[in-house]
């Protein structure tokens, strides 16, 4: 069966805690330590606000896209189809196997590291070869399919959350908290910058969000698992991050955590965290990429697609260090925040959720003017051109909120004045 393929209710197994659990296993992960660490600069009543007000905001959306996938059992760049057109639905669908690809890269890059870190000599393996190692397992995680995930995550998350509580005892301990509110801001990020930076992770799965979601026993469970798992597991590591770079004044927060476990003999439990963390993240990216590329080019093989996903992710991870980190979170935001605007109003509003699902595979419903509907593509690139001025401008509103509101409501305009509907 293609992965695009539509999830019949027969096939829906996750519930809310299945889908609570997987987003907690998505969001613990030495890529969001590492982003909270960004926020240094902010100081820490500053940065910590900045988390909380930005998995707020990042968290809906996403939440709200996977309403589509639950209510439909399409997967999310099918969804996409009904606002962006059957052939238009094709452009996302390639940004995000770019962005998915890059994901991929920087979770094995960053997990090869710190596995090699906690290993005398790297353990005989070295960043490259504990990369390889992790991208084998994962890329065998993202092909065993969606009923061995609700076990797997079960298991894996349960450890993970344990294993983080510790480590984020012993960073505390280890470097005492008493001086955090003592730290001064910088000055060299503002708020809103910060809160970009938050937005930007929840809203990078925004465009994967539906891949899950579409074997929801209940829309509710979906939403309220999915928006709450990672809304708590985000902000833990976002502030677990830091924390570390205040303390420590280190560029490298994530690295900093898992060298404290290993400096208290803990180094057993450290290399689990970094695995475990790779892989209930990672997987998600390889598996959705697979299902973007596929609904680009639906006669490739299901299995084979994954597998090459995970190949790609790995082998750009062996030979590109992860080095434009923040670039790259800006870069999303930029390409999706004003994309889901389009995609959520054109659901929400202009459909008033009820897509056709059969019509999101062909027909003429969604086929607009050759393949395309003009006037969303007219709202996404203006709301690119907003995000970047607002980032450039320095907005008090930051660039994400006012590019994804503003796309939504000029799509809101034009499509107004348009039918949507099939071409004539």
């Amino acid at each position: 069966m293609s992965l695009t393929a539509p999830v019949e209710k027969s096939e829906r197994n996750l519930r809310g805690l299945d889908f609570f659990l997987l987003w907690t296993g998505a969001a613990i992960s030495l890529g969001e330590i590492w982003a909270g660490g960004l926020l240094a600069p902010l100081g820490f009543a500053g940065g910590l606000l900045a988390i909380l007000i930005g998995h707020f905001i990042g968290n809906t959306p996403m939440a709200l896209g996977g309403v589509i996938g639950s209510r439909h059992g399409v997967p999310a760049m099918v969804s996409t189809r009904g606002a962006l057109g059957l052939r238009g639905s094709g452009v996302p669908a390639v940004l995000n196997a770019i962005q998915l690809v890059g994901w991929t890269a920087v979770m094995l890059w960053i997990c090869g590291h710190a596995a090699a870190g906690l290993m005398p000599e790297g353990g005989g393996f070295g960043p490259r070869g504990w990369i390889a190692i992790a991208g084998a397992l994962t890329t065998v995680w993202a092909l065993s399919g969606h009923r061995f995930w609700k076990w797997l995550q079960r298991v894996a998350v349960f450890l993970l959350v344990a294993l983080s509580a510790v480590m984020t005892f012993v960073v505390l301990k280890h470097h005492g908290i008493s001086s955090l509110l003592t730290i001064e801001p910088t000055g060299t990020l503002s708020f809103v910058q910060g809160l970009d930076l938050v937005i930007a992770m929840p809203i990078s799965w925004l465009p994967l969000v539906s891949d899950y979601s579409r074997y929801a026993v209940n829309t509710q469970g979906s939403f309220r698992g999915t928006w709450w798992g990672y809304f708590l597991a985000g902000s833990w590591m976002y502030a677990l991050g830091l924390c570390a770079a205040l303390l420590s004044s280190t560029e490298t927060p994530d690295g900093m955590v898992i060298q404290v476990m290993a400096s208290v003999h803990l180094a057993g439990p450290a290399l689990i965290i970094v695995l475990l963390s790779t892989l209930t993240t990672t997987f998600l990216d390889i598996y959705s990429n697979a299902i973007s590329i596929q609904s680009i080019l639906p006669r490739l093989n299901e299995k084979a697609t994954v597998a090459v996903c995970g190949v790609a992710g790995t082998v750009l991870a062996i030979f590109f260090p992860a080095t434009e980190y923040e670039q790259f979170l800006m870069f999303i935001g930029a390409m999706f925040c004003p994309l889901f605007g389009v995609v959520l109003a054109d659901y929400f509003i202009v459909k008033k959720m009820q897509y056709v699902a059969g019509e999101l595979f062909g027909g003429l419903l969604y086929r607009y003017t050759g393949g395309f509907n003009i006037p969303a593509f007219i709202a996404w690139a203006c709301g690119i051109a907003l995000y970047r001025f607002a980032l450039h401008a320095g907005w008090t509103c930051g660039a994400s909120v006012p590019s994804m509101a503003g796309a939504a409501l000029l799509y809101l305009v034009l499509a107004r004045k348009s039918k949507p509907g099939p071409a004539s």
